[in-house]
Formats: C-alpha cells, sequence, structure tokens
C-alpha cells in the first residue's frame, strides 16, 4: 500500500469496507469481497484523496503515481498470469469511477483497455475473432467518447449504418468481418473529430483514463447530481482499476445485475436480469431485452428464453450462494453486478441496493425479525422521505391512462375529479358533493377555500416553492405546478392544452408525486397505514425525544394528523378559517369600517364561527396541546385583487367601488413580510384579538373535559413591549370569560420567533412567553432579505455562481437561520430554564432540519399532517444519530 494506491484481488485486499472515504463504494466493496475469498477480478483503486490533489494541481497528477500504477499493474499481472501490453496475451483492463455515495451513471467508464492492433490479435487467438474485434471496437467507442470527447451518437449511427446495410436487427448478427469494417470506420471518426489516431499505447491508454475519470467528477450531471442529494465536493472519487472479465465471448457468457431481495416489494427472492454473451453496458443500455435470472420469475412474468438458472445452473447456483453471504456480511440488500466467463462467475461489485418505501419498509422489519439488524438500524436504514410515497393516495399501478399534460411535482398524492377554473366554482361543486380539480393560472391567499374544497391543484404557473406547492403541501393536497403547456380562460371556463381542450366539469386525474396530468378518471388506491410501517414507526416513537405535532385548522386536518401520528398541533392559523366564502364578507367588513365600533360589530359576527372551530379542534385533539396563532397576514390579503373581484365585492357590501379601491391602496403593503401584520395589527386593532382570544376560552368551556391544553401564541413580535400589552389584553379576556362562565381553562401565552431581531433579544421575550415556536418560513426570509418565490427565481443562478447552494428553504441554514435559532433557544432558556421550545414552519418537516433542531434541544416541531410520520422517523434517526456521536442518553421526552 503506497500513499495513492490500494491493491485487491487473490483473496487479499489492502482496504475494506469500511473506507469508503479513502476508497468510494466501489472500491470499498471490491476490497471487501477479496478479502473474504470471493470471485472478484483482481485490481487496485486509486484513493479520492488523488481526486482533490488532481484538481488543486491544476489537473497535474502528483508525483510517485507512476510507481505506485507500475506496482498495480504487476499485482494483476501475477494474479492472471497476463502482461500488459503483451501481443499474444494481454491483460486488458476496466477504469470506472467511485464515489463515497453511490451516483449512478454520472461519471464516466471505460472498458476493454489495453486493446490495439497488436493485442487484438493475440486476443482473437485465444477466445476467436468475433468476440476480440467487438470487443475492440467498444473500447474504441468508449475510448472516444470519454476520453477524446467525441459524442457516442457518432459512433452509434456508424454502426446502425452498417447493420443497415448488411440487413441486420441486432449487434449479436455483425460476424468479425463486419466488426473488422466498422474499426476501420471508427478510427476515421477518431482521426477527423480529434485530429489525431487513436492511440496504440496501452501505458498512453491507461493514463488517459485515468485522467478522464477524474475530470468527470467535475462533469455538469455529476455536479447537478451532487447538489441534489446533498453530495459534497470535496469527497472526490475514487479510480478502480480492475482486469477484465468477459461475458460476450459465447453462448457459456453472460452479464447481468442481481438483487437479494426485490427492490419494488422487498420480497426475500432472487431478482435480477442477465444478457447472454454479453457485456455489462449492453444490460442496462436497453439494446436487448434481458432475461430474468430467477425460473420463478421467468414463469411469472411469462418472458421468452431461458432464465439464467436454467441456462447456467451452476453459476446460478454459485450467485445464489454469494447473494446470500453478501446479504448477511452487510445486513442490508444487495445490489450485485455479474459477469459468467465461460462458465465461471465473477463478481464485479456489491452495494446497497435501492428500493421503494415500501420494500425498504419490509427489508428493515424482515431483518430485525431475522435478527440481522437491530430496531434502531432499521430504523435509521430508512429514508424518512420516501415515506411520502406511501401516505398519500397513489395511482392503480395496472390502470391505463391517458397524458394529458406533464408539470412540477409540487406535492405527491393521487386525485381524480371535475375540472374548476376558480375558488368559488370548487367550493361550490365540493358542497354538492362532487370531487373537483382546480386548475389556474397561479394561486393567491384568496384561493384557500378552493384550494380546501378541491382534491387537487394544478397551475400553469409557479415552482417548487410557489403559494400554491407550499399550501397544497401544507394540506395533504396533491398538486401539480410550472405546468407551462397549460393555457388557462378563466372567463371561458376551460384550458388548452396542445389541440386539446379541458372545459369546466370534464374529469381529470394528477398525480402529484409525477408532476403529471391524465384525461377521465384513473382509479387510485389508498395508503396502508399498517403492518410494517405501523412497526417501524412504533420503533421510531421509542427512539426519538423530539415530540411531532401538525400544523392544522381544520377538523379535517386534525384527524388526518391524529391518524398519521400526531402528539398535538403546533400551529392553527385562524386567519386560514376566515377565508371561507361566508366569513370573508364579514371579515372585508371589518376591513371597511370607520371606526373601532363598527370593526367590532362585525367581528361579533364571526365569533360564534371562531368558537365553533375551536370547539371542534379541541374536541378533537382531546387534551392534547394546540397552540392557536393570532391573526397574522396583513389586511390588504383580504381584500379582492382584480377590478371583476372589487365591483363585486363592492356591491355585496354596499359601498362604492371607489371607496374599496382607496381602501385596497392604503392597506397594501410595499414589503408584506415586514408591514403592518401580526402583533402589530393586535396592538392597532385590539379588537381583533380580543375576539380570538373570547372565542378560544369559549371554545374550551363548552369542549370542558376535553379541552385540549391551549397555547396562545403572538406572532411577529420584535420586542418584550409588544407581547406585554397583548399578553395584558389576552389575560384580561380570560378574566372577563371566567367572571361570565363560571370556569378558567388554564392557557399560556408565547410568540413566534420569525424576526432576527427577536431571536437576539430572546431573553428579554422570554421574561414574559411561556413558550417560543420558531416560524422558520418567516425567519428565512426576514434572515435572506428574500421570498421563497425570489429564491425560487435565482436560485439557481446562484448556484452556478458558487453562492446559496443550499436552499435556506428545503433544509435550514445552519450559519444563518440554524444560527439565530441556537442564539434564541440559548437566550432564551438562560432566562427561563422551562421554556418550551418548537419550530412550527415547513423545516419541522424536513429531516435534516429536524437533526439540527435536535442537536439544539427543542422539544417539539410542528409540520403538515402528511408530514407527520416523516417526521417522526426523522426525530427517531436525529436521537439515535446523537446517542451514537457523544454516547449521551435520550432525555425524557417533553410535552
Amino acid at each position: 500500500m503506497g500513499d495513492w494506491v490500494y491493491r485487491f484481488g487473490g483473496g487479499a485486499a489492502e482496504g475494506h469496507a469500511g473506507m469508503s472515504a479513502q476508497l468510494g463504494g466501489k472500491g470499498a466493496n471490491l476490497a471487501e469481497m477479496a478479502g473474504l475469498g470471493l470471485p472478484v477480478p483482481p485490481g487496485f483503486t486509486i484513493a479520492t484523496a488523488l481526486c482533490n490533489a488532481y484538481y488543486a494541481g491544476g489537473h497535474a497528477l502528483p508525483d510517485g503515481l507512476d510507481s505506485e500504477i507500475d506496482a498495480g499493474l504487476r499485482h494483476i499481472e501475477g494474479i492472471t498470469q497476463t502482461g500488459f501490453g503483451d501481443p499474444e496475451n494481454a491483460l486488458l483492463l476496466s477504469v470506472r469511477s467511485g464515489a463515497r455515495a453511490s451516483m449512478p451513471g454520472m461519471m464516466d467508464t471505460v472498458l476493454n483497455l489495453g486493446l490495439n492492433d497488436e493485442t487484438v490479435r493475440g486476443l482473437a487467438r485465444r477466445g476467436g475473432a468475433r468476440f476480440a474485434c467487438d470487443s475492440y471496437r467498444r473500447f474504441i467507442q468508449m475510448y472516444g467518447d470519454v476520453v477524446l470527447g467525441i459524442e457516442s451518437r457518432a459512433f452509434e449511427e456508424l454502426l446502425e449504418r452498417a447493420k443497415e446495410s448488411r440487413g441486420y436487427l441486432l449487434d449479436t448478427e455483425m460476424e468479425a468481418g463486419d466488426w473488422r469494417r466498422l474499426i476501420v470506420d471508427y478510427k476515421a471518426l477518431i482521426r477527423a473529430e480529434a485530429g489525431r489516431e487513436f492511440p496504440q499505447a496501452p501505458r498512453e491508454q491507461l493514463m488517459r483514463a485515468i485522467r478522464a475519470v477524474l475530470d468527470s467528477w467535475m462533469n455538469a450531471r455529476a455536479v447537478t447530481y451532487r447538489k441534489l442529494h446533498g453530495i459534497p465536493t470535496d469527497w472526490g472519487t475514487a479510480v478502480t482499476v480492475q482486469a477484465m472479465v468477459f461475458g460476450n465471448m459465447g453462448d457459456d457468457c453472460a452479464s447481468g445485475v442481481a438483487f437479494t431481495r426485490d427492490p419494488s416489494t422487498g420480497e426475500a427472492t432472487v431478482y435480477g436480469e442477465y444478457l447472454a454473451n454479453a457485456q455489462g453496458e449492453d444490460v442496462v443500455a436497453g439494446i436487448r431485452t434481458p432475461r430474468p435470472v430467477s425460473e420463478a420469475a421467468r414463469a411469472r412474468d411469462g418472458s421468452e428464453g431461458p432464465s439464467m438458472e436454467r441456462a447456467m445452473p451452476r453459476a446460478f447456483a454459485a450467485l445464489r450462494e454469494i447473494m446470500a453471504r453478501l446479504e448477511a456480511h452487510y445486513r442490508d440488500m444487495q445490489d450485485i453486478e455479474f459477469t459468467v466467463q465461460r462458465g465461471r462467475l465473477w463478481i464485479l461489485q456489491t452495494r446497497a441496493g435501492k428500493r421503494t418505501a415500501k420494500a425498504a419498509l419490509k427489508i428493515a422489519v424482515d431483518m430485525v425479525a431475522q435478527g440481522l439488524v437491530s430496531e434502531e438500524e432499521a430504523v435509521a436504514r430508512v429514508d424518512p422521505l420516501a415515506l411520502e410515497q406511501l401516505l398519500h393516495p397513489a395511482l392503480d399501478p395496472d390502470a391505463p391512462r391517458r397524458l394529458l399534460a406533464r408539470g412540477l411535482p409540487a406535492s405527491p398524492g393521487a386525485a381524480c375529479g371535475k375540472a374548476v377554473f376558480d375558488s368559488a366554482g370548487a367550493e361550490e361543486r365540493a358542497a354538492r358533493g362532487e370531487a373537483v380539480i382546480l386548475i389556474r393560472a397561479e394561486t393567491s391567499p384568496e384561493d384557500i377555500h378552493g384550494m380546501h374544497a378541491a382534491r387537487g391543484i394544478v397551475t400553469s404557473r409557479g415552482g417548487m416553492t410557489s403559494h400554491a406547492a407550499v399550501v397544497a403541501r401544507g394540506m395533504g393536497r396533491p398538486c401539480i405546478t410550472g405546468a407551462g403547456e397549460i393555457r388557462v380562460d378563466r372567463e371561458a371556463r376551460r384550458c388548452r392544452i396542445g389541440d386539446r381542450v379541458v372545459a369546466e366539469g370534464d374529469v381529470i386525474t394528477i398525480d402529484g408525486a409525477e408532476g403529471a396530468l391524465f384525461e377521465g378518471a384513473v382509479p387510485t388506491v389508498e395508503p396502508a397505514l399498517s403492518g410494517d410501517f405501523a412497526t417501524l414507526m412504533a420503533w421510531a416513537d421509542r427512539a426519538r425525544r423530539l415530540r411531532v405535532r401538525a400544523n392544522a385548522e381544520t377538523p379535517e386536518d386534525a384527524q388526518t394528523a391524529l391518524r398519521f401520528g400526531a402528539e398535538g398541533i403546533g400551529l392553527c392559523r385562524t386567519e386560514h378559517m376566515f377565508f371561507d366564502e361566508a366569513r370573508l364578507v364579514a371579515v372585508r367588513e371589518m376591513i371597511l369600517a370607520a371606526d373601532a365600533d363598527g370593526r367590532r360589530a362585525a367581528l361579533a359576527k364571526l365569533l360564534p364561527m371562531q368558537r365553533a372551530d375551536f370547539t371542534a379542534l379541541f374536541r378533537i385533539m382531546a387534551g392534547k396541546p394546540v397552540t392557536i396563532r393570532l391573526l397574522d397576514p396583513p389586511l390588504h390579503e383580504f381584500l379582492p385583487g382584480s377590478e371583476a373581484e372589487i365591483a363585486r365585492v363592492a356591491a355585496a357590501a354596499g359601498v362604492a367601488a371607489a371607496v374599496l379601491r382607496t381602501r385596497i391602496a392604503q392597506l397594501r403593503e410595499t414589503n408584506p413580510m415586514l408591514g403592518h401584520r401580526g402583533c402589530r395589527l393586535g396592538i392597532s386593532y385590539p379588537e381583533i384579538y380580543e375576539m380570538q382570544a373570547r372565542a378560544i376560552f369559549e371554545a374550551a368551556v363548552q369542549a370542558g373535559g376535553e379541552a385540549s391544553a391551549l397555547e396562545i401564541m403572538i406572532p411577529l413580535v420584535a420586542t418584550r413591549r409588544e407581547l406585554d400589552i397583548l399578553k395584558g389584553a389576552i389575560e384580561a379576556v380570560h378574566r372577563a370569560v371566567a367572571a361570565e362562565t363560571g370556569a378558567a381553562p388554564a392557557f399560556s401565552i408565547g410568540t413566534m420567533i420569525e424576526l432576527p431581531r427577536a431571536a437576539l433579544r430572546a431573553g428579554e421575550i422570554a421574561e414574559s412567553a411561556a413558550f417560543f415556536s420558531f416560524g422558520t418560513n418567516d425567519l428565512t426570509q426576514t434572515a435572506f432579505g428574500i421570498s421563497r418565490d425570489d429564491a425560487a427565481s435565482f436560485v439557481g443562478d446562484y448556484e452556478r455562481a458558487g453562492i446559496l447552494v443550499r436552499d435556506p428553504f428545503v433544509s435550514i441554514d445552519r450559519e444563518g437561520v440554524g444560527e439565530l435559532v441556537g442564539l434564541a433557544v440559548e437566550r432564551g432558556r438562560g432566562v427561563r430554564a422551562d421554556l418550551k421550545l418548537g419550530v412550527c414552519g415547513e423545516h419541522g418537516g424536513d429531516p435534516a432540519s429536524v437533526a439540527f433542531f435536535e442537536k439544539v434541544g427543542l422539544d417539539y416541531v410542528s409540520c403538515s399532517p402528511y408530514r407527520v410520520p416523516i417526521a417522526r422517523l426523522a426525530a427517531a434517526q436525529a436521537a439515535i444519530a446523537r446517542a451514537r456521536e457523544d454516547g449521551s442518553v435520550r432525555g425524557d421526552r417533553a410535552a
């Protein structure tokens, strides 16, 4: 073992599976398998550290690497009894990338390296002319693409022309002479495109291939993949150089991929495909249709041609034995690449297999039952975000469908209903018992009632963080945004998609997970939350410290939250209760009132409605904590926007349209995020918060023994004085209700930390607040000085410039927003040790953010009802990881 090169093969290795940081996932697993004595072609791995050195040195390879590569080549030659560049008995190599994390298809590979005009003749004498020429043309094409930068399509066009001229359909019909003529054409293409001859020196081939694999670490698709999956650039890639084994030497040869369990269902059965007389890339390229590995799979699927089990029984038996051994060794489902060369099985790679959420749950639970892993290990292995596949209705996979349009998969789930093009229509049809899909160019806060009434939402504009996307995810509604091919004609109550028209009342189906809109009704299937799901979630609940609540304000949302395991409501947004059409009239009457008496008269109409809402919530939650945020948004959000809406609202309110326009202009916020909203409304118009407080306390009295633990939250506080003023007003209402009813429901008053100043002054604010709830949506916007939609519009440009490479609206930004949260926790608890701390922004359902909240010591997270299981699992994983890191015991669970 030198500074850069680690050898493996011949029953020994200089590395092991725990060295993925140094050897990449592929190199570490090859070393591990070689050390276990499995049939792995010998080779060596160039460590990931060289990748960083290569880029730091301006794409120069470090001194000493040549001699280490020479030693690695001698190691392979000694085991294979071949010689690199030997005309009669040439060692041929594969050169592959291998990052620490799996990045399938993102970087480059070169196979059959070492072939030239001389060594190909020696290979032909050993394996046949057709095989040798086929391998040589593959190498020239791959080298031309990966190393010389000539598009693979140019080579494919030459191959297609050659087959067409000879009347062939398949590559396998090409004879040795056909391949020789194509090799001449390939070399001519390289001469024309690269301005040089195809290199004949094997050493030059090898060193340029190593450079090309290192260069591929920074190709566009690899960079994008790393950003999407949070893989650090400085991890680098290893380069594995390995002796070639051939699955294309004849009918007793094959290449394939096998899983130790079914990756779709999790069933413990051999699952995989193979191709006879083929190299590995043929299996994934789709040039030929692979056959099932097992006879049971062939019989089940009715596949043509023999299974590997029937065609190559000895190789299949060896594969099955090695699959069982690898799964037991790694204690996880394995994805295995293999080659059969003249009847002998070789294992080229093993790694933890990708799987569906359903399969992940079954595999985790089954492996605990088999004693392979502990409950905590099983919990730690399931991706929390993958649970979204299971928590929403899904399209029946066997049902036929006709695609209408595609957009962004903004919120998962499937729904079928009649198309409607305005929120009023959605609400009216839903009230009649009809299922509806709301289609809009874009949505606004005024559409809340229509979005709630709809089974699903589609917008032609907007992105993954648009209003429609954020609200739909919070409601658990499937949603497609940015479906740009849809042209919405609201006045005509229809939309056009190409040459097709969808009119109001036409039945459509949407799949929010795929971002697809379908014509007609496609059957859906409901999620099953029992069995393996229930078992794993029970283990997660035993492991976690953080409590998990839900953001909910309707009985439907509250019941959904309970069904998914919520332990209370962490955010009840009272303004959402105002957007119902009947209530909106009273709200607008209140806004248009000329004085406090007029506002109180309008609020008196809202009081019984809010009281009924709270009573229903309290009874559903039955003693669990409910945090109610008093009115937060600026008042202009309740007023109409278009001229047609202004005329309609003015007529209903009995005022002139000009009066309404004037009031809208007076209330319009140039920066609604920092404008006249939240506690500032409560101080300017105290009668609003007084009405809401009375509704809360009277509802608690009506709920009686079923009343929840009340937590009243004052939004957008920046100073302790603001909190004290409103706290005093709420306590006065409580005293009045107690005097009137003879009952004094218990309650606490806290605040939402959503301004940087509130985080900085958390110590002072904690002197008056019983709890903090971090509103990370607004805290992120105020900390960064940008809105969600602004970030969505230019985050891609910023990423390309190396700025904001992580979208703070997806995961908590530890160096900005996270630092403010940590500071507020420290200062708040420094004053009040029993200060209850939670988070109610969307980050409460993001696994990476939940891990951060565990570390800073919050008591609970709150998220949309459909993300409650995700948060439960993420909280468990965060507690397990924290215990492993510092050896600490999990503290008592806070309420």
